[in-house]
């Protein structure tokens, strides 16, 4: 690879390596394990080259590996602010559902430690007009609740599920749907309430995922009060 620079060799190892791997993600989760010529170096040598990998690649395939290495490092909660600054960049690229879900298991856990810095962009992004953004609004607040250790209080996740329940978009409907069934989990005294108060409010793409996990006496409870 003699002329190329050093950004652009990790870039084209990269690619290079995906470009033989079948899309379904445990092959290439096995892949990345596999590791790479630089991933040896430290947290700090790798963010800047996986973040141009992101970045620059326009490429699901190898954002998917940039976000990989990510994740891995997510455990260690001193490495969260960086990892926060990070995630929320990637963010800006992030044009389908796989994605933004990446990383928003990522940003679940970053909540925990970064709470203020983490909600308060979460609240931007719920009214952007990027609806990826608005998906990761909510899908990151609690993401699958049993993954956590730390939730925010119930009040604070309402205040950004509520503006999205007539959202018109597809996915961001289902990221409410999504969210509403966890926080049904983790606080059920006021989550039934809540969609019982907005019961004609919300989208029947959020209503069917919010209650498939509810006891069927509470689901037809909740039907009936719908029609």
């Amino acid at each position: 690879m003699a002329g190329i620079k050093k950004m652009d060799r990790e870039l084209h190892e990269v690619l290079t390596r995906i470009g033989s791997i079948p899309t379904v993600i445990p092959a290439h989760r096995k892949a990345f394990k596999e590791g790479y010529s630089f991933s040896s170096a430290s947290f700090e040598e790798q963010l800047p080259l996986w973040d141009g990998v992101w970045k620059r690649s326009n490429n699901f395939r190898a954002q998917l590996h940039a976000y990989f290495f990510l994740e891995q490092y997510v455990g260690k909660t001193y490495l969260h602010p960086l990892i926060w600054a990070t995630s929320a960049a990637w963010q800006d690229d992030v044009a389908d559902w796989p994605l933004c879900d990446a990383l928003a298991k990522i940003n679940t856990k970053v909540l925990e430690t970064q709470a203020t810095d983490v909600y308060k962009q979460l609240g931007s992004w719920n009214n952007d007009a990027d609806r990826w953004k608005r998906r990761q609004s909510v899908v990151s607040l609690l993401y699958y609740s049993r993954t956590k250790k730390v939730y925010l209080p119930f009040k604070k996740i309402k205040a950004l599920v509520e503006p999205l329940l007539t959202d018109n978009e597809y996915y961001v409907q289902k990221g409410v749907g999504w969210t509403l069934r966890e926080l049904n989990t983790v606080y059920p005294a006021d989550t039934l309430p809540f969609l019982q108060r907005n019961i004609k409010n919300i989208d029947p793409i959020a209503f069917t995922i919010a209650i498939e996990k509810m006891p069927s006496g509470v689901k037809d409870t909740l039907k009936s009060k719908r029609r």
